[in-house]
């Protein structure tokens, strides 16, 4: 099973652009009154952009600056992928493809990732997927955004993170000789596909006047009604989560022909604190080889976290030459999901 990758991809360049800097203990009392729980989980800040500003604003911003970085021009874009956890600004309307215009990438084909959190690292994949297909692309820009529909998604209580707005991007070029793709894995499980649904706004319910804007639940009622209150099930669902958390992560090791003891540094979707010891405890590493500080700090920024980390990481040394970072992530459908890069 194990190899070298089918294509040679490496990350050029990386960029991120986030909404302004909240407190979280001076803002929740807004969003939730279950304070105790917010202060268990730690987070310190999070990211709110203005009035107006939506993902594809921000994923433009990123995208930009991250072809700046790189040298080049949105001329140069063979491949957009966007990858958002959340609604865009508008039903039956393609973000990726208002994106690639907005850039100016008007040659490059666009494509849209809208499977919850993994999307960003999923990404990857995908355009390692396109340039085995399309000999003749050369440069893919991949951004992972998320803005927050505050109307239906409450950040501070829908899930166990604190929901930022935000986006990131790196220029993926064939060939290039840093940051090296060497494998993405996934597991899906369409049995928890319905954990996070929303009960109306699509074709078998929509949204009608009298209805009111509707609200994604409190994630305990949400593992109750879906559970149908057997606690057994809640007990074994939670700890499928962690199982297949390592999982994901041996399987993409075993197809790189590396091992997990080979990983430098993990970084993982934007969770709580008491998440990412659990994570930690299951991979058999230290807390302090993930990017849990830069998590907390900042709150879950949806598909851009672990480029956001990824960068991060480069930028301060945390990650040198030839050391394997493994981005990872879970997300509702369920999803898992591991891309080891070779720095």
């Amino acid at each position: 099973m194990s190899g070298p990758p089918p294509v040679g991809v490496g990350v050029a360049a990386l960029a991120h652009v986030l909404g302004e800097q909240v407190d979280v203990a001076s803002a929740a009392a807004a969003y939730t009154e279950d304070l105790d729980r917010l202060r268990s989980w730690e987070y310190r800040g999070f990211h709110r952009a203005g009035p107006g500003v939506g993902v594809t604003d921000l994923a433009v911003v990123a995208g930009g600056t991250a072809l700046d970085r790189a040298g080049l021009s949105a001329a140069d874009v063979d491949l957009v992928v966007l990858a958002i956890p959340d609604l865009a600004e508008y039903l039956y309307w393609d973000p990726a493809a208002h994106t690639q215009a907005r850039l100016g990438a008007h040659r490059a084909e666009a494509v849209l990732l809208n499977q919850a959190c993994g999307g960003g690292v999923a990404a990857f994949d995908t355009v390692a997927g396109r340039f085995a297909t399309h000999p003749e692309y050369r440069t893919a820009l991949l951004i992972g955004g998320n803005r927050v529909c505050e109307p239906y998604w409450n950040r501070m209580e829908v899930n166990t993170s604190i929901f930022s707005d935000g986006a990131a991007a790196a220029v993926l070029v064939r060939d290039h000789d840093r940051c090296r793709w060497l494998a993405t894995e996934t597991i899906s499980d369409g049995r928890y596909a319905g954990f996070m649904r929303m009960p109306v706004g699509g074709a078998a319910q929509p949204f009608t006047p009298e209805g009111g804007a509707p609200r994604v639940g409190d994630p305990a009622d949400r593992l109750n009604e879906f559970f149908a209150g057997d606690v057994r099930r809640m007990f074994a669902f939670v700890a499928t989560i962690r199982d297949r958390n390592r999982r994901v992560v041996e399987a993409a090791c075993d197809r790189a022909g590396v091992t997990l003891a080979d990983v430098r540094r993990f970084v993982h979707f934007h969770d709580n604190a008491r998440q990412f010891a659990e994570l930690a405890k299951d991979l058999g590493v230290e807390v302090e080889r993930t990017n849990v500080e830069l998590a907390l700090a900042h709150g879950h920024v949806g598909c851009a976290d672990q480029l956001i980390g990824l960068e991060r990481h480069l930028d301060t040394g945390e990650l040198t030459e030839g050391d394997l970072v493994a981005l990872t992530s879970t997300g509702s459908g369920m999803h898992w999901v591991c891309t080891l890069l070779r720095v």
